[in-house]
């Protein structure tokens, strides 16, 4: 990538998704899925994971630029079934009493609601604190000119989710649990990227898109720690570096950000969908 005089050079980017080898058709032997607690089932997702080595040859002017990695969101669903035996049939649903009314049973979902209607292409998957970057620890490295010589340096990243579902449903104070399902299919577009401090000329260096999908089966009716099964994939589609670079999206460089602007919601067979959390922006 050039820029005047000066040539960004990734001299190599390596992308993957870590599997966990270990982990068995139940997927606890490594800690993958938690049944600890008697209010929440947790998991931990395989980790994208990617790093890249840069060479900037001698910056001649007065500038400060920061080199890293910039995240985001293109799509999410995440659905958390309630009901007996993992609700096999759409068109079946299940039923209890609580409070002397009878609701029925369906799904909760985290959302983005502006993703979702597609008000916005992608969403910033930044910390929330350092935007646009991802993180600013191992993430970046900031080059303050002039320098004198060429400059090497290496910048990763680490992602990876470890959520929390309740056994039992969100809007009802029973701790009944109904959980029967678990799934998710997200996607991310991950750049390297070159801001100039002063002038917010932004380079992009590379281009990295990645997705993450899983299916936890839950069994409600077993004995907690012996509920929930990894049912899918066991080994994630690996990243694609793209031989052409996507431009950024504005809503990937500014708030609010994914794990900000998600909602909660308690979507019923029948009747008005609820919102559990909403957004925290």
């Amino acid at each position: 990538m050039e820029r005047g005089k000066l040539t960004w050079l990734p001299l190599n980017v390596a992308v993957f998704i870590l599997t966990h080898d270990e982990i068995n058709t139940s997927g606890r032997c490594c800690g993958f899925i938690d049944e600890s607690s008697s209010v929440v089932l947790r998991y931990r997702t395989p980790h994208f994971r990617a790093s890249a080595r840069v060479l900037v040859p001698p910056v001649t002017a007065k500038e400060t630029w920061t080199v890293g990695w910039i995240q985001a969101c293109n799509h999410m669903e995440f659905y958390n079934k309630y009901g007996t035996k993992g609700m096999k049939h759409l068109n079946y649903f299940y039923t209890f009493q609580l409070c002397g009314a009878v609701l029925l049973i369906e799904r909760s979902s985290w959302e983005l609601p502006d993703l979702r209607d597609g008000k916005i292409q992608a969403i910033s998957d930044s910390d929330g604190v350092n935007y646009p970057w991802y993180g600013n620890t191992t993430e970046t490295c900031t080059i303050v000119g002039p320098t004198k010589k060429d400059t090497k340096f290496m910048v990763s990243m680490n992602d990876n989710f470890y959520p929390s579902v309740t056994w039992g449903v969100p809007v009802s104070d029973s701790n009944l649990p109904l959980l029967s399902s678990i799934r998710r299919d997200q996607s991310f577009t991950t750049w390297l990227v070159a801001i100039n401090q002063a002038t917010t000329e932004t380079l992009v260096l590379q281009t990295i898109r990645w997705r993450m999908q899983l299916h936890i089966e839950v069994d409600p009716d077993k004995p907690l720690g012996q509920r929930a099964t990894l049912r899918e994939p066991v080994a994630q589609e690996q990243p694609h570096v793209l031989s052409k670079n996507d431009l950024i999206p504005t809503n990937a460089m500014v708030k609010p950000n994914a794990n900000d602007a998600q909602v909660l919601m308690w979507r019923p067979k029948t009747g008005e969908p609820i919102v559990v959390i909403p957004p925290k922006y």
